[in-house]
């Protein structure tokens, strides 16, 4: 899950979000585009056979569907969760003219790398690098970039630091990237209780716990994450084997522990990973999504992080009980975002 910088940081018990009476740049159709009915429930959904290529370190793998010659669109998946998570988000942009590309993350589903000597790192910066190497692989310059969880930072850190490779952006739960020095500052006990995993990850027993039991582990998080969220076990059964990825326990664990500053990052990373804990801003046009029920102290409004905006820029809080998988829980909030920002 993802983990946020600031003093009010939290992850799937939710994010610092923005207030709903943020600027509304875009000419929302209003409230009712907001309130978006529960999806994620058809166990039959599926993206098809999937597409390999080899980018940078890794062969990713990916669903695409949409117009070959449309513009794009890239969508990241959070943990732990899979791509699955936009099986009903992609048909709705591609039904309208964009060509959708939704990869498995490192350490998720198809997605290997191509040498059993490199090490398995997820710090942020190589997760971002991962999707730049692949916009290369497939030949794209430029797409709109959507995401939760560790998909939003991703989509956070292409826009704020390629620019140029990032037409707008949604990201759910705001600006996500990470500075490894604010997060050592100790929280409430109410406060750091929401972050026990990652406890847990420290500890070569919480790794071992999280090796034998991955699956049952995800089920608690999803429905931890997303208390109003109704899912069977067909639905969770069709993300969970991405989670059987032989790289996936070594990704997720040196994720969580490198964030704490427990486990070290390459060196290759660290200029990248300097400019990053600066904050930087994002200028592309931008819209944060929060889920009503994913935890977030909505009256706090966007004081946070909302400075970190510069361009076109909005805010939706989606009602319905949707937690924090937004866009399988209210899949036709995050197209109707996606399609509002890529027009902007």
């Amino acid at each position: 899950m993802t983990k946020h910088p600031n003093p009010s940081r939290r992850d799937f018990l939710g994010t610092t979000v923005i207030g709903l009476g943020a600027m509304a740049e875009f000419a929302l159709a209003g409230a009712a585009r907001a309130q978006a009915p529960q999806g994620g429930t058809s166990p039959t959904a599926s993206f098809g056979a999937l597409r390999q290529i080899d980018a940078g370190l890794l062969n990713v793998g990916y669903a695409e569907v949409g117009p070959a010659n449309g513009p794009v669109v890239v969508l990241l998946h959070g943990w732990p969760y899979d791509i699955h998570s936009f099986v009903e988000v992609a048909p709705q942009l591609a039904a309208a003219g964009y060509r959708v590309i939704v990869p498995h993350l490192r350490g998720h589903g198809s997605t290997r790398f191509l040498s059993k000597d490199t090490f398995r790192n997820g710090q942020q910066s190589a997760v971002a690098l991962d999707i730049i190497a692949l916009l290369d692989a497939l030949k794209i310059r430029k797409a709109v970039f959507a995401g939760f969880d560790w998909g939003a930072r991703t989509a956070d850190i292409v826009a704020a630091m390629w620019p140029e490779r990032c037409e707008a952006l949604v990201s759910v739960s705001g600006y996500l990237i990470g500075n490894r020095e604010a997060i050592k500052a100790p929280l409430p006990p109410a406060a750091e209780y929401a972050w026990w995993y990652q406890f847990y990850f420290a500890t070569e027993h919480g790794r071992a716990g999280y090796e034998q039991n991955r699956h049952e582990f995800a089920k608690l998080i999803w429905r931890t994450a997303s208390p109003k969220w109704v899912f069977d076990d067909a639905v969770f059964a069709r993300s969970a084997a991405s989670l059987d990825n032989p790289d996936h326990v070594d990704i997720v664990i040196h994720n969580y522990r490198w964030r704490q500053s427990l486990a070290d990052g390459e060196r290759a990373y660290d200029d990248l990973e300097r400019r990053l804990a600066a904050g930087p801003v994002i200028a592309v046009p931008s819209i944060v999504l929060e889920g009503d029920a994913n935890g977030a102290p909505h009256a706090t409004g966007d004081a946070p992080f909302r400075k970190k905006f510069s361009g076109k820029y909005d805010y939706r809080l989606i009602s319905g009980g949707i937690g924090h998988n937004l866009p399988q829980e209210a899949p036709g909030a995050f197209a109707q975002a996606v399609l509002d920002v890529a027009r902007a």
